[in-house]
């Protein structure tokens, strides 16, 4: 398992597809697999890797809580698409000195085969807690305008990287082009969210990360359910 050279474009068009179906590394929320990949990585992966891009910049978010996220760093080879060796050069020893307290459930130095058991267990009472849904949710149908830079904006490119932002509340609507102006049109996209787990904030943060295609995002309509 791996990714290759995560710090290659061969390695990023590697993980890109590995994420064109999947919110994140591994599982249905945040986790020290997803933390483990993004520290490999040099910087945000290229526009034209949009499903990439969508992964690094909602991880990005989490980094001043990324010690509480759940599970247990493993290496590199340990994640990803099976076939593929991870060649990724390991970072230097003054680049982890922060990664001290990233375990949710304790150290992870030294463990023997009993105390990976005990966390494989607590990380998977944890994730299906986290999987119980309540039994009335609070949703939200929302419709935005994604204004593009200019008229030789690939608007069907654009719609394709909006739509690559997966989140856990979040469903994609139905969407059309609408005239702006001066041969411009923008990008009008319905979807529907979970109020407790997506909002308007986070969306036009990951939808403006496309700065390439992106110029603006707002909120056209907002109506709860």
């Amino acid at each position: 398992m791996g990714f290759g050279d995560l710090k290659t474009p061969a390695g990023l068009k590697v993980l890109n597809e590995f994420l064109a179906d999947k919110s994140y590394i591994e599982g249905y929320v945040p986790s020290q697999a997803d933390i483990a990949v993004f520290d490999a990585l040099s910087g945000a992966p290229s526009a034209d890797l949009c499903h990439a891009l969508r992964w690094y910049n909602h991880i990005k978010s989490y980094q001043k809580e990324k010690g509480s996220l759940p599970g247990v760093k493993k290496p590199l080879s340990q994640y990803g698409p099976a076939g593929v060796e991870d060649t990724t050069a390991a970072a230097p020893a003054a680049a982890d000195e922060d990664d001290d307290d990233i375990d949710l459930f304790g150290s992870d130095e030294e463990e023997d085969e009993e105390a990976k058991k005990i966390k494989e267990e607590r990380l998977a009472a944890y994730n299906a807690k986290k999987a119980k849904k309540p039994a009335l949710i609070a949703k939200s149908s929302i419709l935005l305008d994604v204004k593009p830079w200019d008229d030789e904006t690939d608007m069907a490119k654009l719609e394709e990287c909006v739509r690559s932002i997966q989140l856990d509340g979040l469903v994609w609507g139905q969407s059309k082009l609408l005239p702006v102006g001066y041969g411009i049109k923008k990008l009008q996209i319905a979807c529907v969210v979970e109020d407790d787990k997506v909002g308007t904030d986070q969306l036009e943060e990951l939808i403006t990360a496309f700065e390439d295609y992106v110029q603006s995002m707002d909120v056209a309509a907002f109506n709860k359910i």
